[in-house]
C-alpha cells in the first residue's frame, strides 16, 4: 500500500497539460520557421511572434515551480530561448523578488515596477522624460516596451558580471548555450536573417506580452489593491490565464489551467479582495489608455526624495531552496 501511495504521488507530481503545451510551443515554432516561412513568410512571422509570446508565458509558469517538482527538469524544458532576450535564471531571480506583494510598485524594491523615483526622474534629459511618458500609454508600451525593458537590464547585468557576480555570469553562460542552438536553427534551418527574426517575432512577441503587463499593477495604499484582474480575454491562453493576475499573486503555486476555475468559484470575493481593480477585458483597457497614460511616470507616494543608506538597495535576498538564483526574504506586510 505504501508503494502504491508513492506511485500515485509521483504520477501527480507532473502537470501534463503544461508539458504538452511546452512541446506544442516548440513544435509550432519549428513548423512555422521550417515549413511555413518559405511558402507564406508573413503568416510565418505572425505565428513565430505568437510562439515567442507563449514561450515567455511558459517561462513564467516554469519559474513558479511547474510542471514538475524538480527545478532543473523544469528549467531544461524551457532552456531553448526562442525569445532570445532574457536568461531564464535572471528572469527567475527578478520575478521572484517581484512577488513580495508588500513591495509592489516600489521603484527600487519591486524590480518590475514601471514607476520611477521622482528625484531620479528630474535628473533625466527632456527627451528621455518624453519617451517614458509615451511608454506609459498602451500604444507606447506595445512599441517601445520591449526595447526599454532590456536596455537597463543588460547594462546592469554587464556591470554586475564585470564586478564578479558569478551567479549572473552563470545565468548568461547558460543562456548563451541555448542561443548556440536557437540562432543556427533560425539562420540556417529556417533560412531567416537574424535581424528580421529580432525585428518581428522577438519584438512583436514581447510586445504582445506587454498588453498583459501594461496595467498589471498600480499604486494603492492597500497591497491587495495593486494587482489587476482582467476577467475575460481571447489572449488568456497566450498569457496562461495571467490576466487573472491577482489570483496568480495570491496563489503563485497554482497551475495556469486551474486559475479560471479558482477565480469563478470565488469571483465576488476576489474582486472585493483586490479593491475592485478589475477590467472586463483588454479591449476596455485599450479604449481607455491606447494613447493616454494610465499611470504617472513617477511614483505618486514612494521615493519622492533621496534617502540615505539602504534607500537605493533592493530588499535583502537569499539563496532560494533550489540554489538557482535568489529569492526574496519574506517581510511582514504593513499594518492597515
Amino acid at each position: 500500500m505504501a508503494k502504491s501511495r508513492k506511485r500515485r504521488s509521483t504520477t501527480t507530481a507532473v502537470e501534463w497539460p503544461t508539458v504538452f503545451l511546452i512541446a506544442a510551443c516548440y513544435a509550432v515554432w519549428l513548423v512555422a520557421g521550417g515549413l511555413l516561412w518559405p511558402a507564406f513568410p508573413v503568416a510565418a512571422l505572425i505565428v513565430l511572434s505568437l510562439t515567442v509570446a507563449l514561450q515567455s508565458s511558459l517561462v513564467h509558469e516554469v519559474l513558479h515551480g511547474h510542471p514538475t517538482r524538480n527545478a532543473l527538469v523544469n528549467e531544461a524544458l524551457v532552456s531553448l530561448p526562442i525569445g532570445l532576450l532574457w536568461p531564464y535564471r535572471r528572469f527567475k531571480t527578478i520575478h521572484l523578488r517581484h512577488h513580495a506583494d508588500e513591495k509592489l510598485t516600489d521603484p527600487f524594491d519591486d524590480p518590475e515596477s514601471y514607476y520611477r523615483a521622482l528625484w531620479q526622474h528630474e535628473q533625466l534629459p527632456g527627451a528621455m522624460k518624453f519617451v517614458l511618458k509615451v511608454n506609459n500609454t498602451m500604444a507606447g508600451r506595445f512599441v517601445l516596451g520591449p526595447l526599454l525593458s532590456c536596455i537597463g537590464f543588460f547594462i546592469d547585468d554587464a556591470k554586475s558580471i564585470a564586478a564578479g557576480d558569478k551567479s549572473i555570469r552563470k545565468a548568461w553562460l547558460l543562456h548563451g548555450a541555448g542561443l548556440a542552438v536557437v540562432l543556427p536553427v533560425i539562420q540556417f534551418g529556417f533560412g531567416m536573417p537574424i535581424w528580421l527574426y529580432m525585428l518581428v517575432p522577438v519584438w512583436l512577441g514581447h510586445s504582445v506580452i506587454s498588453v498583459r503587463t501594461f496595467a498589471e499593477h498600480q499604486w494603492s495604499e492597500h497591497p491587495e489593491g495593486r494587482t489587476i484582474i482582467v476577467e475575460r480575454s481571447p489572449l488568456s491562453i497566450l498569457f496562461l490565464n495571467n490576466n487573472l493576475h491577482f489570483v496568480h499573486h495570491k496563489s503563485p503555486t497554482v497551475a495556469w489551467y486551474k486559475l479560471p476555475a479558482l477565480f469563478r468559484a470565488r469571483r465576488d470575493e476576489w474582486l472585493r479582495m483586490n479593491k475592485g481593480y478589475a477590467y472586463p477585458n483588454y479591449l476596455s483597457l485599450i479604449r481607455a489608455y491606447a494613447f493616454r497614460a494610465k499611470e504617472p511616470v513617477c511614483h505618486p507616494v514612494l521615493r519622492r526624495t533621496p534617502e540615505a543608506g539602504r534607500a537605493f538597495a533592493p530588499r535583502i535576498r537569499a539563496r532560494n531552496v533550489n540554489g538557482l538564483g535568489t529569492a526574496p526574504v519574506p517581510a511582514e506586510p504593513p499594518k492597515e
